[in-house]
């Protein structure tokens, strides 16, 4: 089952904003994010059930997301975002 999950950066400053994560193989190309009028990035992408983990690149740089439903750590020890889809 998949369902479409809606993400949000407040990068005002930021030229390009990807989504990275488990579910695209942490490929900066695969969700490239779209800037809207009030400084924030959206992208809705359909993720399957089920926990997930992700970051925001910020102009290349990763950032967590504050709104994300918590923490972990990814195979090589970093701080990701995790995300639970039901």
């Amino acid at each position: 089952m998949v369902k479409p999950v809606h993400f949000f950066c407040r990068a005002p400053q930021a030229r390009v904003v990807c989504l990275v994560g488990d579910f695209n193989g942490w490929n900066p190309a695969a969700h490239p994010m779209q800037h809207q009028v009030d400084g924030s990035w959206f992208l809705e992408v359909p993720l399957t059930h089920g926990h997930h983990q992700y970051l925001f690149l910020v102009d290349g740089a990763p950032r967590l997301d504050p709104n994300a439903s918590g923490v972990t750590r990814n195979d090589r020890n970093e701080r990701v975002s995790l995300i639970a889809v039901s």
